[in-house]
């Protein structure tokens, strides 16, 4: 990840939107944020909590609120970030027109995400996710695994599901089962090693 001193310098290497960020950061500055290159991105908190970044893509420049979910969304404008995504939502632009047209619903939201944040609001929990069927039912079928699969955390929990059930076909689902069973054994995650 490039490491940028500040938000000036990622703007002297930007080669996608840098005209449409120049256009951005004013507005963002004036509703009250202050700005951080965080991840390699300029980063945008009140208070020294985060309240969104801007995300370069190929297709279009996305401004993301990192507690999105808890937005109201009266001009239909915020977007789910990906299916593994549950509290981030974002903004696109495609033009300095874009971001211009926008000022004022970008003002607003970030009053919103402001005012949530100060008020200390939670994000909502995860709906719970059913679980792979080869995945259950190995943990159905020994007490130990289920309880070492039960004692990770939620999120390490989810990466194991979304693994298994990102297999089209039952086979490769219970292959990927065997593979995972003995990082579970061992209180691992899926990346970990």
């Amino acid at each position: 990840m490039e490491h940028f001193e500040n938000v000036d310098a990622y703007l002297t290497d930007s080669q996608q939107w840098p005209e449409e960020i120049r256009a951005l950061r004013p507005i963002l500055v004036s509703a009250g944020l202050n700005e951080h290159i965080k991840w390699g991105k300029p980063c945008y908190s009140h208070n020294d909590a985060n309240i969104a970044i801007v995300q370069e893509f190929t297709d279009n420049l996305a401004l993301m609120f990192f507690k999105g979910i808890l937005l109201d969304d009266p001009a239909g404008v915020l977007e789910e970030v990906g299916p593994n995504s549950h509290a981030a939502r974002r903004m696109t632009f495609t033009s300095v027109e874009d971001v211009q047209t926008n000022a004022d619903v970008i003002t607003v939201y970030v009053t919103e995400a402001i005012t949530i944040e100060n008020a200390g609001t939670e994000i909502p929990p995860r709906p719970e996710e059913e679980l792979a069927p080869e995945l259950a039912e190995r943990l159905a079928e020994n007490a130990e695994l289920a309880e070492a699969f039960y004692e990770l955390t939620p999120g390490r929990q989810r990466a194991y599901n979304l693994h298994v059930s990102g297999a089209k076909r039952s086979t490769t689902r219970r292959q990927r089962v065997d593979r995972i069973v003995p990082h579970i054994a061992e209180g691992k995650g899926l990346h970990d090693r």
